[in-house]
């Protein structure tokens, strides 16, 4: 048997607060077992399970991994718009003329991610 990927392990200053924002960007929740101010919260999804990490050091470069989301029951606009709302920025936009292309945002902690086109947006 191979090594499986148990955690996809993000550093930040604030584990529950952003376990938080992931925990409604990815329609999941924060670990039962995690509580504010801890150093560590556990968000499992149907798709990942991210754990954040309370470090010391401050966000100072661009991410060397970053996530891509895929909307399964939305447009990618759409689902733009909501993790926005939810406290998301747009930090680039590759949308093009044509509907193809997606769009970085970051995190409240400056983390980049990516939403793309869903499955459907894809089969047009």
């Amino acid at each position: 048997m191979t090594s499986l990927v148990r955690h996809i392990t993000i550093d930040c200053s604030d584990a529950y607060a952003l376990a938080g924002f992931w925990a409604q960007v990815l329609d999941a929740k924060v670990s039962d077992d995690d509580k504010p101010g801890d150093p560590e919260a556990l968000v499992e999804s149907a798709g990942a399970a991210l754990l954040f990490i309370q470090v010391p050091e401050k966000k100072s470069l661009k991410n060397r991994i970053h996530l891509d989301l895929q909307p399964q029951d939305r447009t990618r606009d759409e689902e733009v718009e909501r993790v926005v709302a939810l406290g998301a920025s747009v930090f680039d936009d590759q949308r093009r003329p044509d509907g193809t292309g997606w769009v970085v945002l970051t995190d409240p902690e400056g983390n980049e991610f990516c939403v793309e086109r869903s499955k459907a947006e894809r089969a047009e």
